[in-house]
Order: structure tokens, then sequence, then C-alpha cells
């Protein structure tokens, strides 16, 4: 792949961004100046023909690639059948096909069922609101750096950048957060305790519960099995297990938010099992359906029959076209995408630790299957995060036809599709080493 011949963006990229200027929320968050015309595989096409190399998956939305052929053709025939008929009203057999394969691989013993709205943050709402109504408790434990959504449940609590707090006080009340166990970033005092995963679990037991937040008032604790947008940081392996333990003595919910760690992209159905933890609810979205609107909560079946018809319900959740995609997304990953992230995700670990060597503003590659992240610092002895050389990084790629985004403070993510091809990863690899170099000259220790 090589270099545009023509500046970025083009003509018709810039004409457009002009456009979307005068009529599209500035709120929206956009790095760099994309204007996707069409997508394949991994790879994608701007309005003015240049290539693209996808490392981004629609933040890690698009699971099978873009246009997976499977996908197009399940949606195809789906939307030549009907589009559209409310499933919190009627019945339809792409909804109940896909809820049957959900509870299949359920992360848990028992039964299982599953309630269908349109996105992550609606299945944090609507796992929220079920946490509440089973447990007869007002208030959750949550996590700093955290992220779960922007809607204003869902946002009370996300403790992922300020920015996306500030100037929506009041949250919903009841949400109190705790730091997430970065063994990188130490905060506690460690005396007494070999995992910081379990130290912070006895912060919440012996401090939390005992000065701000009764046990018995608690409803659950929703967790990030690897935090995303806080910087794909990986947990000590202590801690999910002793959360669940946690859980378990003062009858609490564990609430694990697998939206972006969830299908297949850790290279198993759930980031909890790599840590074998069986949660009550689960929630997804994200790569469920390769790109159609689609969120989803599954949880123990003693747990979702317990709430009335009308206490929650979603006139779009479910669609039958979004459930459709899912259909054909959980058979492609059942049938060989998930294994192929579990290989291509070690083989990137491990050109990317090689990679680490030869260059010092690595401070860490981090991650599992094909969710991994690459901190950057100052200098590895104070391990001080540089964001403008991750920032650097992230546009250099852009110029050089690579996709990326950052994550965390100073961390960049790598997030290809789950059917990625090691050709395509060698071919990425190169380029990300390319701007690393031209980011070090121009950021290092700056």
């Amino acid at each position: 792949m090589t270099t545009p011949t023509r500046l970025l963006p083009g003509p018709k990229a810039k004409a457009l961004i002009e456009r979307d200027a005068a009529v599209i929320s500035p709120s929206y968050t956009r790095g760099y100046p994309l204007v996707m015309e069409r997508g394949e595989g991994a790879h994608v096409w701007d309005v003015d023909g240049n290539r693209f190399l996808d490392f981004t998956t629609g933040i890690a939305v698009t699971s099978t690639g873009h246009a997976h052929p499977a996908v197009v053709k399940a949606i195809q025939e789906q939307a030549e059948r009907f589009i559209h008929m409310s499933g919190t009203d009627f019945y339809y057999q792409p909804q109940v096909e896909l809820a049957e394969r959900l509870c299949s691989v359920a992360p848990f013993d028992g039964e299982a069922m599953v309630f269908f709205g349109n996105s992550g943050a609606e299945a944090v709402e609507a796992a929220a609101k079920l946490a509440r109504y089973y447990t007869e408790r007002p208030r959750f434990i949550a996590f700093l750096r955290s992220f779960h959504g922007r809607t204003m449940g869902a946002l009370s609590f996300t403790a992922s950048k300020y920015v996306q707090r500030e100037d929506f006080f009041p949250l919903v009340p009841g949400v109190s957060h705790v730091p997430y166990p970065d063994p990188y970033r130490p905060i506690l005092n460690m005396e007494g305790f070999t995992d910081y995963g379990e130290r912070i679990v006895d912060y919440i037991e012996n401090t939390i519960f005992q000065t701000i937040v009764p046990a018995k008032e608690v409803a659950g604790i929703l967790v990030e099995p690897i935090q995303g947008e806080g910087g794909y940081v990986v947990p000590p392996d202590g801690f999910l297990p002793a959360l669940r333990r946690l859980c378990d003595k003062y009858e609490m919910l564990l609430i694990v938010d697998e939206v972006q760690t969830g299908m297949g992209r850790t290279g198993t159905w759930w980031g909890v099992n790599h840590w074998n933890v069986q949660p009550d609810i689960v929630c997804t979205a994200k790569g469920i359906a390769s790109g159609m609107p689609l969120g989803a909560i599954i949880a123990r079946r003693e747990i979702m029959r317990t709430w009335a018809p009308g206490a929650h319900a979603s006139t779009f959740g479910g669609n039958p076209v979004s459930c459709a995609a899912g259909i054909a997304t959980f058979d492609l990953l059942k049938n060989g995408l998930i294994d192929n992230a579990a290989r291509m995700g070690e083989y990137m670990m491990g050109r990317l630790n090689e990679m680490a060597e030869r260059h010092p503003s690595i401070g860490q590659v981090r991650g599992k299957g094909l969710m991994i992240g690459v901190e950057f610092v100052k200098d590895r002895q104070t391990r001080v995060p540089n964001a403008r050389l991750r920032n650097a990084i992230v546009d250099y790629a852009f110029e050089e036809n690579l996709l990326l985004l950052g994550c965390g403070t100073n961390a960049l993510r790598l997030i290809p599709p789950l059917n990625i091809e090691q050709p395509l990863i060698d071919e990425a690899l190169l380029i990300l080493e390319r701007v690393i170099s031209r980011a070090e000259e121009d950021y290092l220790g700056v």
C-alpha cells in the first residue's frame, strides 16, 4: 500500500465535510477527515477513490469485515420479506432464532433469556433497570475510566472523560465509582496483596461499603472485563473472580459490559471467558450484527423472567433485519472467525512486542485476541503518558492509508475484523512501525 498521490482529504471529501458542518451536530468526535464511500473486508474507499486498510472496524462493530457476503445476503433476504414489525408487541422468527443462539453461548450455567435493544448504551440501561427491578435495591458500583454509553442512565456509569459528563449534571443517582485495577498504574497501597485486582475488591468491601455505600443497598456491580475507551486495560487475573465472590457474598448482581469485548473480539465468545467467571447479566452490542444497529442483554432466566410485561420495551429493538444480520454474524463467528481472532491476535501481539523492543515510546502492549492496545510514553522508566505522540501516530497512519483509533489518554487500539488474514496484519504493522518512527522524531519525550 502506498501513500496517496493526492493530499487528504481530497476535493470530494472536503466538499462533503463542509456540508456536514452545516447540518450535523458538532458533538460528534471525528478524529480525522475520512469520508467513506464503500467497504469490502478489511478495506474501505473514500469518496475520492483512496483505499485504506481499516483497523478500526467502526469501533469494533464490523466484526466480519465490511459487507461480508453472508451478512449482506441475510439483510437483503429479510428486507424483501419485511423490514419492521415491533418485537415488543408481536412475534417474528429472526428475533427468536438470534435469541436462541445467544442463549446457547451465555457465559453462565443454567437457562438464559434475552432482551433486545438498538445499541450498547441501551443494553446498559436495560441491565440497570433489570438489576433494580430484580433486587429491589437502588445503588450500583462502577469503575473510573469506564465507558458504558452516553444516554443519561448509561452516562451515570461512564467515567472515561469528563467532557462526556460536563454540563449534564444531575445524572441518575446511586452510582459510585472506584478505581479499575490497572496493574501498571496502581493508586492504592498494595501491602498484604500480590494481586492488584484483589486489592481493588478489598477496597470496595472494606472502604466503600464501610463508609459511603451500604452493601445491602447495592443492586449490582457493572464492569468491563477489559476496559475499552479507558485504554484497553487488561485487569490482573484475580480481579473478576474476586468481584464474583464479593457479589455472591452480598447478594448483588455481577453485570458485565461486553459491548466491546464480546462476540468473539477477544478470541472467545466473551471477555469473561478468559477468567472463567460467570456473570448474572451480559450487555452486548457492537459486533453482534456486523454493522447493523442491535444491542442486547443476556440474563439468567430466573432474573429476567421476574419483570412484568411493559416493565421495559423497545419499538425498534431486535429489528428483524438487524436480527437477520446477527444470525449470519453469529454463524460466521461460530464457524471459524473466533478461532481466527485468537490465532491472529496472538500473532499480532508477538509482532507488536518485537516492535516495542525497537521503539522506546512503546510503554506496553496489552490485550486479548484482536482487542489490542499499545500504550505510548515519554520514557519507559517513568511511564509518563505521551498523548501527543499517540495522536500523531493516528494522524500519520491516516496519511499512509491505515485507519486507527486511540483510547484512554495515550493508548492506540488495534481492532481489525475477526476474519483478518496475516498478510494484511503484516501490511498494517509495516505502516504502523514507519509512522511510530516518524512520531518519535517529532514527539518522543515531548
